[in-house]
């Protein structure tokens, strides 16, 4: 059946109608006083949702675009930094770091493993000369569906006093708590179609002052992603460059319906849909790929022994037209992984894992009937 694809992939996710109809709107023009009233909106909102007063920057780009974005506006060339790799995204920022002639160190983790504070902290304390200008992480590392310990290795940076920290928010802003402010995270980057619930196209970057500070001196190229460009924009409710007006229509709209249901309330719900999932998939015989306590509020990764993960994508694609995330780089063809972000509800996690049970008896596993369906419903009905 036509147009019944159901994403549970941890980006893009699902689009609720309210902002596809937005969408479908007629542009307007960018430099007009209509446009400027949308966009002093979305500010508005925008700063809510990161928990910031600080000035949070919208791009026309990828996640990508607003972590390349949040790394060359701050640093210098030569200037030394520590990279957080246990996933295909920190080694991700470290390639970035590396292309624009960063002294790059690495702290590693086995990927479905969380980054180690107690490293940081050493790296940082050693580091009496203060040449660490910054600390640079994956929140939620999206290839593993690892939650890395954010606020623990942000006190460690604000011990050490000199180095800004920059985050990749990507898939736990809007999921999880992040409060910016609470914290004093320095550059915090994410992307429309993770929990903002809009189609990928726009990407956020959240600065402080102490990083607007760093960004006098830094010396890196730019120019599209120069963030002083969009900050005198922001000021005056435009942007420096043709944004995607349609996009901003519907980022109104999911921002709208976000404030309607309370940050309280978003972090609950992706936390149930979390457990729901993880119980689920473990009362289905399949071994998650992570522990629990260190379980991403977005996606949960997978990796199954007695059946192939590819067959399992595949026909869950085929004959549910549900379509699931496959594993990256040495992972592919290893795991799968459920996304459970955005515009995501309770039926969404039971018919997927209801589907998951139904494909998994027919590749011959051996499963309990109903067992996925109950452990999921448990959790969801205790709240």
């Amino acid at each position: 059946m036509d147009d019944k694809l159901m994403l549970m992939i941890p980006g893009p996710t699902p689009v609720p109608e309210k902002a596809l109809l937005r969408l479908g709107r007629h542009p307007i023009g960018h430099r007009s006083g209509d446009f400027s009233k949308v966009m002093a909106e979305v500010t508005e909102n925008l700063k809510w949702l990161h928990q910031t007063q600080n000035d949070v920057l919208v791009l026309a780009a990828s996640g990508t675009g607003a972590m390349e974005a949040g790394i060359i506006n701050f640093l210098s060339a030569g200037d030394r930094v520590l990279v957080g790799c246990n996933g295909k995204f920190g080694d991700r920022w470290a390639d970035v770091a590396k292309a624009y002639n960063l002294n790059v160190t690495t702290i590693e983790a086995e990927w479905g493993k969380p980054l180690d504070p107690e490293q940081f902290r050493q790296a940082l304390e050693a580091d009496a000369n203060k040449e660490i200008k910054a600390v640079i992480l994956t929140h939620s590392e999206t290839s593993t569906g690892v939650l890395n310990d954010l606020e623990t290795i942000n006190r460690h940076v604000k011990a050490h006093g000199e180095a800004l920290i920059i985050v990749d928010a990507v898939t736990s802003l809007g999921a999880c708590n992040v409060p910016i402010d609470e914290w004093g995270l320095d550059v915090v980057a994410s992307g429309s179609q993770k929990g903002y619930m809009i189609p990928p196209g726009l990407a956020f970057v959240s600065v402080s002052e102490k990083a607007w500070n760093a960004y006098k001196t830094s010396n890196l190229p730019r120019y599209y992603l120069d963030l002083g460009f969009y900050r005198k924009s922001a000021a005056k409710d435009t942007t420096p460059f043709t944004p995607p007006v349609n996009l901003f229509f519907a980022l109104q709209a999911t921002l709208q319906m976000m404030k309607a249901e309370g940050l309280d309330n978003i972090f609950a719900r992706h936390d149930r849909l979390k457990r729901a999932t993880r119980e689920a998939v473990k009362a289905l015989g399949l071994p998650l790929f992570g522990s629990d306590n260190c379980a991403s509020s977005a996606v949960t990764a997978v990796a199954p022994v007695s059946v192939e993960a590819e067959k399992v994508r595949s026909m869950m694609k085929s004959k549910f037209d549900i379509a699931l995330a496959g594993g990256q780089d040495h992972l592919k063809g290893k795991i799968f992984r459920i996304g459970h972000l955005g515009f995501v509800s309770d039926r969404d996690v039971v018919c997927a894992i209801g589907a998951l049970e139904a494909t998994l008896q027919a590749l011959n596993a051996d499963v309990t009937p109903g067992a996925g369906v109950t452990a999921a419903g448990r959790v969801l009905n205790a709240g």
